[in-house]
């Protein structure tokens, strides 16, 4: 079936043709995020055999053809939103969805679905997309004035306004309108310092629709105070008997450096050579004199013995 075929159809089916609203169920109102997809739900509840599902948005002067389901040829988009919008059909037809994504402003507004059966019957609903501007949610933890508390906030935007809650008991709300109508709301909480271990504090946010969002964050404890005290004094033990190791191995180096065999030899040899030449300046002159006395001695024997003969 070609584009022209199909967009034809579309208008044929969408224009002329009058549902029955009675026996279709939608969502009366979706709201969707800016930059997020939209889910828009029509649900056929008889078992007529149809051929195929039409969706349509409703201008103000005129419906715009955006994309179709056929019960032969599967979803047909129109080639202007191919990237935009996706339909998926369950049960046989008998529930279908338009899937918008990347949701902008231009995108608000009521959309048509259209079931056209085998008996040219035709049966139709409408759901209205309402988008919001949606921002957050940011949590944000600091130091306050007091080095014993930590101050935590909490804030999102949207509008309507948002819900926002923190995991602590007591916090406190504020809400701003802003220009464009949306409104940001602030959640703070005073929490006291912990010093024995870390804390896990979180932020759940809730718009009108969509899903939950919740985001979390660790508070740590005191860098030295998270230590268990166990730890603490083994660390303390552990230094002090480095300590006494360290100046054992250093006297005992010292003790073996003084009692080296180098050391003691050369000290040895200053002993011994000191007194030695104490002893010989006191003994040479006696020498001298002992030698003097011998010589005379043998003189004066040498005499005698001359005059005997």
């Amino acid at each position: 079936m070609s584009h022209c075929a199909v967009l034809c159809l579309f208008f044929l089916s969408g224009v002329f043709q009058k549902g029955l609203a009675a026996l279709i169920e939608t969502q009366q109102t979706v709201l969707a995020a800016v930059g997020e997809e939209a889910q828009l739900n029509c649900q056929l509840m008889n078992d007529e055999d149809f051929l195929q599902v039409i969706w349509w948005k409703i201008l103000p002067d005129e419906e715009q053809h955006l994309a179709m389901y056929d019960k032969y040829f599967g979803p047909r988009v129109n080639p202007d939103f191919r990237d935009k919008i996706e339909v998926i059909c369950e049960a046989g037809l008998l529930n279908c969805s338009l899937v918008i994504k990347n949701m902008t402003e231009q995108d608000e507004g009521c959309y048509h679905c259209v079931f056209n059966t085998e008996s040219k019957d035709a049966f139709n609903g409408t759901t209205c997309l309402r988008v919001q501007e949606l921002h957050g949610p940011v949590l944000h933890v600091r130091a306050s004035d007091s080095p014993e508390e930590t101050v935590v906030s909490c804030w999102a935007t949207g509008g309507p306004a948002p819900t926002v809650t923190l995991t602590v008991p007591h916090y406190n709300s504020s809400r701003v309108t802003n220009s464009n109508g949306t409104v940001t709301v602030t959640t703070t909480a005073l929490l006291s310092a912990l010093h024995h271990e870390s804390r896990q504090v979180g932020c759940v946010v809730r718009w009108s629709s969509g899903p939950l969002i919740e985001v979390s964050t660790i508070i740590p404890a005191d860098k030295w105070m998270s230590f268990p005290p166990a730890l603490i004094l083994s660390c303390i033990m552990i230094l002090n008997v480095l300590s006494v190791a360290v100046c054992i191995i250093y006297l005992q180096r010292r003790c073996q450096h003084h009692n080296s065999p180098s050391d003691r030899d050369s000290e040895e040899t200053e002993t011994t050579q000191r007194p030695a030449k104490e002893t010989n300046k006191v003994r040479t002159p006696l020498k001298k004199s002992m030698e003097k006395d011998w010589l005379q001695m043998s003189s004066v024997k040498r005499e005698k013995q001359n005059a005997v003969i």
